[in-house]
């Protein structure tokens, strides 16, 4: 799968276009969740929205379930 079908995908399933890399990176890492890709294809294209300014959000410390011991 590349960017192309992952857009595609994105447009069935929310029924909206996007060309935010983060909604983008958010429904590829869904899509590995729910098994409907690969690691390998899961990482293809984090690397690719990665290089197209796709940033993973930094977890917020004091919103967070885990404890820190």
């Amino acid at each position: 799968m590349d960017i192309r079908e992952l857009k595609s995908k994105f447009i069935q399933s929310r029924d909206y276009n996007t060309d935010d890399v983060n909604a983008l990176m958010d429904f590829a890492k869904k899509a590995y969740i729910q098994n409907e890709i690969s690691i390998k294809e899961y990482r293809q294209l984090v690397r690719e929205l990665e290089n197209q300014g796709a940033v993973i959000p930094e977890i917020d410390i004091e919103n967070s379930l885990i404890e820190n011991t």
